[in-house]
């Protein structure tokens, strides 16, 4: 029984069930770092298009001539995040709060928010939801699925900042979450009140950038770490530390 729930807790520490996952992990970690980043170059892209400031929402926009190339980078960020998440179970966070659930749960509900803002886009000029009288339910169901996406990924942040075993990324990961939260919170007030909506405007953009910026980095953190080495499974220091009576009751 005790190796069962060992089994559910780390999958990824066991020999038998990671040898043939840990081929196709680089692999996970190579496209889905190609996809963030590619998704990330689309809409910069797109956004040096526009001559005026423009919440990097509106790119997407109906009738926004960036419509297309922000859906399609939307969901490439949403396909390398999918990729990392899978890539990724065998993290866990050290923080007992941050760690009822693995980071790379968090980053595959992000990766959903993303699908769905990418389909259910804002209406023209994206008006605010619940402020603007224009606004409307699709607004408020991108509005929504785009800012809980990018709060899931700062939850992820967290919960990678808060690993014992990736003391660099950890650091990284603390200073970025901190980075987005505050630098997407003024962008937004400042789009609420419209005041500043051009200051606004990058501001959001510098956020989204720091926030897929870190999703490629932890990928190339993940890709230079062997999978199962006690560099990154937190897990795995649990379960080597049981007492030697838990280890009689596995051999019997």
């Amino acid at each position: 029984m005790r190796r069962l729930l060992r089994v559910a807790r780390d999958p990824f520490a066991v020999p038998l069930l990671a040898r043939g996952w840990q081929r196709t992990v680089p692999w996970l970690l190579g496209i889905g770092t190609l996809c963030v980043l590619g998704g990330l170059t689309i809409i910069w892209a797109a956004r040096l298009t526009v001559p005026y400031p423009v919440y990097v929402s509106e790119l997407g926009a109906q009738g926004a001539p960036t419509a297309g190339p922000f859906a399609v980078a939307l969901l490439l960020i949403a396909v390398g995040g999918f990729a990392i998440a899978l890539a990724s179970g065998h993290v866990r966070s050290s923080a007992p709060l941050l760690a009822r659930w693995t980071p790379a749960a968090t980053l595959g509900f992000a990766a959903l928010c993303f699908v769905l803002a990418s389909q259910v886009t804002c209406t023209a000029y994206c008006p605010v939801p619940l402020v603007d009288p224009k606004s409307t339910v699709q607004d408020l169901v991108h509005t929504v699925s785009a800012v809980v996406g990018f709060a899931a990924a700062c939850f992820a942040m967290l919960q990678v900042g808060f690993s014992r075993r990736l003391p660099r990324l950890s650091l990284l990961s603390r200073l970025s979450c901190g980075a987005v939260a505050v630098i997407t919170i003024v962008g937004g007030l400042l789009a609420i009140v419209r005041v500043g909506s051009d200051v606004g405007a990058w501001l959001e953009l510098i956020g989204t950038t720091v926030a897929i910026a870190w999703i490629a980095v932890y990928a190339v953190a993940l890709a230079r770490v062997p999978l199962g080495s006690g560099t990154v499974v937190d897990g795995a220091e649990a379960a080597a530390e049981e007492p030697e009576a838990g280890a009689a009751l596995d051999v019997a």
